[in-house]
């Protein structure tokens, strides 16, 4: 089954809500844990247990496990595997982008189902273009996985970028938007390649109508992104929105108890899945 229809059933089976494993140093003190690879282990695991089977999607953030190197990765390997064997999708936060050889040699590493560090979908920056990653795209479908495409998002140096107008007029962020829909034109009930759009861009003129994907929202929650903020930003391409929260949500952490019912609580707030 291709990734958009497997994503399509998990959102309504469990919500929209895409959950983090974020291991930041920061919330590894916060739970008392050793800033070790022990510690990140122990992180590791309680998310996995609070979180498989009950969200749509599960996103882990790559650069939290590289810091501690191969044993970090080794954790993240097992993570993934945990949580798709429990039947829960993941996306693995990798934000990689490059051409030729190089893309294809990513694509292959998180992507192909036969890598260590195959996962459901990875997210992919199209600063070289966005045919740059016509190796990412070709595997994913190969696979049965998923793209998402870093397309508006919300840090402060982003519409330096995404806000230029290119030589037809439309912006970088509508370009993207454009050439991944473009890829999911004929895709039923939701195309496999997303976009990243952040839930406290404000408003960009951006139209999603034909992206016929889902899209990732982060900076729900602890960042000030509201439910509020994506049905206006993003109105009737709202239900294919997966608003993406970790901190709101780790920081309630190491109890099981008061992860889950922190994740509940993000499920609900968001209720535009369906019309």
């Amino acid at each position: 089954m291709r990734f958009g229809e497997r994503l399509d059933r998990a959102i309504d089976r469990h919500g929209p809500v895409c959950v983090g494993i974020d291991p930041h140093p920061g919330l590894l003190d916060e739970w008392g844990l050793p800033r070790n690879i022990e510690g990140l282990a122990a992180f590791t695991a309680t998310c996995v247990s609070a979180f498989a089977g009950r969200a749509a999607l599960v996103k882990p953030q790559s650069a939290f496990f590289e810091l501690f190197g191969s044993a970090g990765l080794a954790v993240l390997e097992r993570a993934i595997a945990d949580l798709r064997g429990a039947g829960t999708l993941v996306l693995l936060d990798v934000k990689r982008g490059d051409i030729g050889t190089t893309m294809d040699a990513y694509a292959h590493a998180y992507l192909d189902q036969t890598s260590p560090l195959a996962a459901d979908a990875i997210t992919v920056s199209p600063f070289l273009g966005v045919g740059s990653l016509s190796p990412a795209f070709d595997v994913a479908t190969a696979n049965g996985a998923g793209v998402f495409v870093l397309a508006l998002t919300s840090n402060k140096e982003g519409p330096q970028f995404q806000h230029a107008r290119t030589s037809d007029g439309r912006t970088v962020g509508q370009t993207v938007s454009d050439e991944v829909g473009r890829r999911n034109h004929d895709a039923s009930p939701l195309g496999d390649f997303g976009l990243v759009v952040g839930a406290t861009i404000g408003e960009t003129g951006t139209d999603f109508s034909q992206l016929n994907g889902p899209i990732l929202s982060p900076g729900v929650g602890s960042q000030g992104g509201t439910a509020e903020d994506v049905r206006r930003i993003f109105g009737a391409t709202a239900r294919h929105v997966l608003p993406s929260v970790s901190r709101e949500v780790l920081r309630q952490g190491p109890s099981l108890a008061a992860l889950r019912d922190a994740l509940d609580a993000q499920q609900a707030a968001f209720t535009f899945r369906r019309a």
